[in-house]
């Protein structure tokens, strides 16, 4: 008969031995504090709901026996009831809704490992296929030769660009570098993603970031130029802010640099960060022009599981030729069999979210992307105008790019900050970002909404409702409440 098993009350209380240092990011606790005398409920017995039901397992440490896959399945369901609801969760970029179908998909390929491509021929011949879709959608010269390759999200494909774009600056400067005179550096907005200042930490490479200033939140084509020398391994395009979701105008830092290589002969390539924009431009916006029909874009990555539309975690990082992928970073292993090339950070993960790519690209087609891409665009452009003709608030988006926009109160607004607004719509569920603006713009706090495929105009006429009864409260408080911003920010992506 089948039961929870009853702990002892002497093993809940024995203390862990002490003298070691944890290396763990997730610091454990004291065990006076696991101490879990309570029973659970009894029906979580599998049989006999009387049996053996004295005591919850320990928290911190491995259970001494184990429990039936039922009991420890509801045991780790109730405490997961406690986490936000993704989909009200206006914060993320990544996307919380797939059908069904692709549920099933992935449930059938997530024991299968990406990397052992000579096992699971068939999953690395969808990857290649999503690789050659992307090239053909960003308008590589050739899409037969442009390489690229999955990664487990944007962070991991800006690393392996940011990696390409090093060895080529180095292969250019084997007679300077290294030396104290030849420290590369890379040049990007104060804006971008901390996945670019950890690439530059890690690899040692300086970052040279162009600074707000006034109304403009994104790299300045001019800028950029400026900060740019002989030690420039790139720049950093980013098609879509995370900030405000605006567009960094890709062409006019490309032609920037077009001047200063007529001026100094310096050829400075351009990666443009498209991890969200970069399956949105495509579709909504055709006429820009922003992508490898860019000369001097050497290399674009995006999230698929943003507006790629997959459950996370998978990116995609694309080279417009061979030649922008130094060979040697490409690692050839005789693993499982097989003689087999890679480039990545990460080595064995599961093939589940390519597969369901591959399911998005041929499910939806261009025409099917147009259409859900639309709709977010159309959700947030009417989310932020009911917003704006709250009265109580400004813009400084509206949608029209990502479907993103961001907005902080109206300069005659006192009583309240953006911050109070967030902790009090989290009461209603919804989770939206309140932070400041980096240097040199601190002076501004905003707050950011994200409309992704399955934020309906339903749930977003919900939300400005929600709102619009808070505010009465609002404006009847004496003062802001926040005293620290720094604890009370929602961002970190």
């Amino acid at each position: 008969m089948s039961r929870l098993p009853a702990y002892s009350d002497r093993e809940s209380r024995t203390p862990r031995p002490t003298g070691g240092t944890s290396m763990s990011l997730h610091r454990g606790t004291d065990d006076r504090r696991d101490e879990r005398p309570l029973s659970v409920n009894p029906f979580y017995g599998e049989a006999n709901p009387v049996g053996g039901m004295a005591q919850a397992p320990p928290k911190h440490r491995l259970p001494q026996d184990p429990m039936p896959p039922t009991t420890a399945y509801q045991l780790v369901h109730d405490e997961l009831m406690l986490d936000g609801n993704s989909r009200l969760n206006l914060a993320t970029f990544v996307t919380t809704w797939m059908e069904p179908q692709a549920s099933v998909l992935m449930a059938e390929c997530r024991d299968k490992n990406m990397i052992d491509k000579d096992e699971y021929p068939r999953t690395a011949e969808l990857e290649r296929r999503c690789v050659a879709m992307l090239a053909d959608l960003w308008n590589a010269p050739d899409p037969a030769t442009a390489v690229g390759c999955s990664t487990t999200g944007s962070s991991e494909a800006c690393m392996l660009a940011g990696m390409a774009l090093k060895r080529r600056w180095m292969r250019r400067n084997t007679d300077r570098y290294p030396s104290r005179e030849a420290r590369p550096n890379l040049v990007m907005g104060v804006n971008v993603q901390v996945c670019w200042e950890k690439f530059c930490d890690f690899w040692e490479v300086e970052a040279r970031q162009v600074p707000m200033e006034g109304d403009r939140f994104h790299l300045s084509a001019e800028a950029a130029a400026e900060l740019c020398d002989e030690n420039t391994i790139g720049v950093v395009a980013v098609l879509g802010s995370t900030f405000d979701g605006s567009y960094e105008p890709v062409a006019d830092v490309c032609a920037a640099l077009d001047a200063l290589q007529e001026r100094t002969g310096l050829d400075i390539p351009v990666h443009v960060d498209g991890a969200s924009g970069a399956m949105i431009a495509p579709f909504l916006d055709e006429d820009l022009v922003w992508d490898f029909r860019l000369p001097r874009v050497s290399s674009i990555n995006t999230s698929g599981h943003k507006y790629g539309l997959v459950y996370p975690g998978v990116g995609w990082a694309l080279w417009r030729t061979p030649a922008e992928l130094p060979e040697e970073l490409v690692f050839r292993v005789n693993y499982l069999g097989g003689d087999m090339p890679t480039f990545a950070l990460n080595f064995s993960r599961p093939g589940a979210q390519v597969v369901a790519q591959y399911y998005t690209f041929l499910r939806l087609g261009r025409e099917g992307y147009r259409a859900v891409q639309q709709a977010s665009r159309n959700v947030a452009r009417g989310l932020a105008a009911r917003i704006e003709a709250l009265g109580d608030f400004r813009l400084l988006t509206r949608g029209d790019e990502l479907p993103v926009f961001a907005f902080t109160t109206a300069a005659d607004v006192s009583a309240y900050d953006v911050f109070d607004v967030a902790r009090r719509l989290r009461e209603r569920g919804w989770l939206v970002p309140a932070y400041t603006f980096p240097a040199n713009r601190e002076d501004l706090a905003v707050l950011r909404v994200v409309c992704r495929n399955g934020f309906s105009a339903d749930l977003a006429q919900l939300f400005v409702e929600d709102l619009g009864r808070l505010l009465p409260e609002l404006r009847r408080q004496a003062h802001p409440l926040t005293r620290d911003r720094g604890a009370a920010t929602g961002f970190h992506h």
